[in-house]
This record gives C-alpha cells, structure tokens and sequence, in this order.
C-alpha cells in the first residue's frame, strides 16, 4: 500500500484492496450528479420494489404499498434531514443554505424513520387499512434500503470511526475528511508522509449488521405471531447494532444540554421498548389463548 494517496482513493490496507480514483459524483449533459444521491434513490426503489413482493407473498394488495411510498419517501427524506440539521445546527446555524444541500451528505435515519412511521400512521388511518400489518411489510424493504444507503457514506468519506487498525480499517485522505472528525488518536498515527486517516469503517459495519437483520426477518417470517412482531423485531434488532456501532463514530449528533450521543440513546431506547413490548403481547396472546381453550376435567 502506497503511504502517499490520491486525493480520491481509498484503501482497505489489512484486506489489500486499493481503490483509485472513486467518484463522489459523475456529470451528464453538464449536470453534476451525486454518487450519494443515486444509491439512496437506488435503495428506495429496491425497498419498495422488495416490499411489493412481501406483499403478494402474504396475500395482501401490493398496490397500497405502491401509493403510500410516495408519501413515505417524501416524508422521511425530509425527517431524516431536519432530524440531522437539529442535532447539527452548531454548524448550520452560521451557513442555514446549506440545510437545502443534501447532495452533500447529512441524513439521519432515525429521522427518516421516526418520519416514515408517522407517515404510515396517518395513512392507515385514512384508509382504514392495519398499521401494523403494513409496517410490517414495510420493514423488510426498510432494512434492505439501509443495507444499500449505508454505501452513500462510503462515496461521500463520512459516517467512519475512531483509528482502527482491524481487519477492516479503511484509508481515506486527509483533504477529503472535515477536520472536526479528525480524533487525537488519529493524529497519532499520522506521521512522515502519510496523508491519509485510518479509521472504522462503521457504515460497512451498519451494512453488514443491516443486511444478517434482514436475513432474520425472512426467516423469521413464517413464524409471526401477531401483527407488529416483525416491526418489534426490527426496532430491536437494529438498535442493538446502532447502540454498539454509534459508539464508535466520530460524527456523533449529541443532544444539545447532555453531551449525550443521541442516537446511541435513541437506539437504547428502542431494544428495551422492543423486548418489553413483545413481552407484553405475548403475555396477553398466552392469556387469551388459555381463556379460549376447554378446561380439561
């Protein structure tokens, strides 16, 4: 591995793969695109394309998932945003244009998904259909969509960790990083003519975490107990990962009087919500269950 990097490679030194010259966007007809823009939009529509399918496999009308996604896609990009410009705005407050370039980075999936639930709620309400079985069906597409977006920090070099020099430590220069996310320890390991930070990669962490959670989903699917199960699952799955992966991040959004990182926290909260709450309807589907059932003489 070279110890001078080009200005757009990034390394993967303990797995020997070098990558040069990777785009953070590409232009057509004069239009500069965003590489971090195209793969969420490719993972919104693999989500739903993914949801459809969960929809005719158990029985339901896939359609209804084909109308609320425009709605929930609107919703929970524009949650995701205010959600990460809320706990940022020490930065946004001197530069309040830049809330508008998303194309830069800055989404916050607990936005898009706290978003994206409310939006759910307020739809089923409306068409009187189950929440809970659509938010079921909507988790599998949810997961997939993160296990594809997590790669938008990868083309845009945010969303790392602390100095690593593990398995899968990532190289990226030191041009191409905000210098707020630069940690002493990095620093550290900066020396002679070394230009680049070594770093965790947490988004291929999240990824990687995102996509074994999908695989319980399905696997799990048949098994389903009651409507809700699935979201439960996936609300506790995934804030066990997020708890232990935010930890290591160097971008934290921590809440403004604590200090504390919030998502971490929000992810806490959503593993003891999940268990408790699955524990509660089981207690109560055993209870109505013996209630049903003839008493043996």
């Amino acid at each position: 591995m070279p110890e001078i990097m080009g200005k757009m490679d990034i390394a993967f030194p303990n797995i020997n793969i070098y990558l040069e010259n990777v785009p953070k966007n590409f232009t057509i007809f004069g239009f500069t695109i965003a590489l971090y823009g195209v793969i969420i939009g490719l993972g919104f529509f693999l989500a739903l394309v993914f949801i459809s399918a969960m929809a005719k496999r158990t029985g339901q009308n896939s359609d209804d998932y084909w109308d609320i996604a425009t709605y929930i896609i609107v919703f929970s990009i524009i949650g995701a945003r205010l959600y990460y410009v809320f706990f940022a705005w020490d930065y946004y407050k001197s530069n309040p244009i830049s809330i508008l370039y998303i194309r830069n980075g800055g989404l916050a999936i607990y936005g898009g998904v706290i978003a994206g639930f409310t939006t759910a709620f307020i739809y089923t309400r409306i068409k009187k259909k189950s929440f809970l079985m659509m938010t079921d069906t909507i988790m599998y597409g949810l997961v997939l969509g993160q296990v594809l977006g997590r790669w938008g920090n990868f083309t845009n070099r945010e969303a790392f960790g602390e100095y690593t020099n593990g398995l899968l430590a990532m190289r990226i220069p030191i041009e191409m990083v905000r210098s707020g996310e630069i940690t002493e320890l990095m620093k550290e390991h900066i020396t002679g003519n070394i230009n680049y930070v070594q770093v965790s990669p947490t988004f291929l962490y999240e990824s990687l975490w995102n996509l074994c959670l999908l695989l319980i989903l399905l696997l799990y699917c048949k098994h389903k107990k009651f409507n809700g199960e699935i979201v439960l699952l996936y609300l506790g799955g995934y804030g066990l990962g997020r708890a232990w992966i935010e930890g290591l991040r160097t971008d934290q959004l921590k809440m403004h009087s604590l200090g504390l990182p919030v998502s971490q926290m929000l992810a806490i909260g959503l593993i003891v919500f999940a268990v408790v709450a699955d524990i509660v309807v089981r207690i109560k589907l055993g209870k109505n269950k013996a209630e049903t059932w003839p008493v043996s003489e």
